[in-house]
């Protein structure tokens, strides 16, 4: 009898602690339920994108990359990789028309020597929604004509690196922001004082216009171009897919490393025709009334021995 008792009780302790288990379970269950289901409403939640873009309900967006001798190959080809590398499952057609445009036919001759045949001229290109317009050889009337007319129905005109200059012979950026590559601050404030640089920009918007800092940077604003268009996660996965680890398409302002002016003096050394600095082991040097200035390139020295007075009044450190 007592061996029975004994029994019964074991067996009603089991059954509570059995009972305890599942109702844990049951909890942790419930808790990872509910996780589930906030993910599942947070990835249904809309997107709020500043300056959205509407894409067209069918068919691509065509995108026209302006070229010209001496194209800087990464401003083109960077944007490019990115809006063939945008995947839509949901559409039947690439997100993204890509061809080239050039005022002749004949081919031409990137940084670095690739030759290029244009898809297409002036006289015969696709009206672009995009247009893309890497540093380059300075703009003829016809070429700064053609983006005028271009831009008037485009929906981001963006420039990469130099390629603001280009932009700017238009008239386009006159009252506007932009940016451009780190070593060409000084010249475009000094060149277009009606447009506001922003120096330590990755890429700055105005209106349909848009302009990068240099090289890389039009990656990151050919990605926030697809952000503006699809959204985040598109925009996110493309990257993904490209392996790209640079996160600047989401942050305007993360060039801020490039903000900073250097002073020409002993200790810290900088060009007086850029500002950025040099290294006076290898820097190119020229003597103007009794003191050394050294330089970035030789480029920008040959600028500075042209006028020094020019540059040595304005190389006190501000910009």
């Amino acid at each position: 009898m007592r061996n029975r008792k004994r029994l019964f009780e074991a067996a009603a302790a089991l059954v509570i602690v059995a009972g305890l288990l599942a109702f844990g379970f049951r909890k942790l269950s419930g808790r990872k339920s509910a996780a589930s289901v906030a993910n599942a409403v947070a990835e249904d939640k809309p997107e709020t994108i500043a300056n959205p873009l509407k894409p067209p309900a069918r068919g691509s967006i065509p995108v026209a990359f302006l070229l010209s001798d001496g194209a800087v190959m990464i401003d083109f080809s960077g944007p490019w990789e990115v809006f063939q590398d945008v995947n839509l499952p949901s559409r039947s057609d690439a997100a993204f028309s890509l061809y080239t445009v050039a005022a002749t036919s004949k081919p031409i001759r990137t940084s670095g020597g690739m030759r290029i045949v244009p898809d297409y001229t002036f006289a015969n290109a696709p009206a672009p929604k995009i247009l893309v317009i890497p540093a380059q050889s300075d703009p003829s009337a016809a070429t700064k004509e053609w983006i005028r007319k271009v831009a008037k129905n485009a929906d981001v005109v963006m420039s990469v690196c130099t390629g603001a200059f280009v932009l700017a012979d238009t008239g386009l950026l006159s009252g506007k922001a932009a940016t451009t590559h780190h070593s060409a601050y000084v010249r475009l404030a000094e060149q277009f004082p009606d447009i506001q640089v922003k120096r330590g920009a990755r890429f700055v918007e105005a209106g349909n216009l848009a302009t990068s800092g240099g090289l890389s940077s039009g990656i990151d604003l050919a990605l926030r171009v697809v952000e503006r268009y699809f959204g985040r996660q598109v925009a996110s996965q493309t990257a993904y897919d490209m392996e790209y680890q640079g996160e600047g398409w989401k942050n305007p302002n993360s060039n801020e490393v490039y903000a900073r002016a250097f002073a020409q003096d002993d200790e810290h050394l900088s060009c007086p025709v850029c500002r950025m600095a040099v290294d006076r082991s290898t820097a190119p040097k020229s003597v103007y009334r009794g003191k050394s200035y050294y330089f970035c390139s030789q480029a920008h020295k040959q600028e500075f021995d042209t006028a020094p007075g020019k540059f040595v009044e304005t190389s006190g450190g501000s910009w």
